[in-house]
């Protein structure tokens, strides 16, 4: 169904924890798609599609439904970024599985409203700014944990001699010109060497150049010779 002009485009999620709520005779799905409807044409949305998980707990991660999979799985391409639910408790009836899910919305820039509160999720509760701020915590620790690892990876590494960071050297990115300045750099048959110019002047020659262009400088081809 199209969107009408001027509305919203927006997607509904309705949920039931019990499968007694599950089927056309029930009460909760009809009484969530009335509510959800009826804030939509209240407040300048268009529903385009429903999205129901069906006796799954209210306490179940959001990323482990199905119906909630494939309503991002969707609305990742037709461009919604509204989901609207009849409560915040359809969504979620743990409060730390709401704000995870809530926050995981919101970096994808995916607005949840609940149609019998719209600020719902936004309510700063002092539950709701401890879970959040614990929530925090853990992405801080997570991240620390992170960059301890991949430190703690680089070490070993360097420990074995490879060489782990910084700007790659003439030797490690254009191994044949350090093999073709080193092979000018030898003295000839009767003990004589190039200069670093005359070399620099060779490896034009043979189409070697700094970036801007020009002969390389001695103590490029110096450094060349020394790798």
């Amino acid at each position: 169904m199209a969107a009408a002009k001027g509305r919203i485009k927006a997607v509904a999620y309705l949920r039931t924890s019990s499968a007694a709520n599950v089927g056309a005779d029930k009460d909760s799905e009809k009484r969530q798609r009335l509510a959800i409807n009826a804030f939509a044409r209240a407040n300048g949305f268009e529903i385009i599609e429903f999205y129901f998980d069906a006796a799954v707990s209210g306490a179940d991660a959001v990323d482990t439904r199905p119906g909630f999979a494939a309503m991002l799985k969707r609305i990742e391409g037709n461009g919604v970024r509204t989901i609207i639910v009849e409560t915040a408790s359809r969504f979620a009836r743990d409060l730390m599985v709401q704000e995870v899910g809530y926050a995981r919305l919101k970096e994808r820039g995916i607005e949840l409203i609940a149609a019998d509160s719209p600020a719902a999720f936004q309510d700063d509760t002092p539950t709701a700014k401890l879970v959040r701020q614990i929530l925090g915590a853990v992405a801080e620790f997570d991240k620390a944990m992170t960059v301890a690892k991949l430190r703690g990876a680089r070490d070993r590494k360097r420990a074995t001699g490879v060489k782990v960071e910084g700007r790659k050297s003439h030797a490690e990115r254009t191994p044949d010109l350090v093999a073709l300045a080193r092979r000018l750099h030898r003295k000839d048959r009767q003990g004589n060497r190039r200069s670093l110019r005359d070399i620099a002047a060779e490896l034009v020659a043979q189409g070697h150049v700094s970036n801007a262009g020009t002969a390389l400088s001695p103590s490029i081809v110096r450094s060349l010779i020394n790798r």
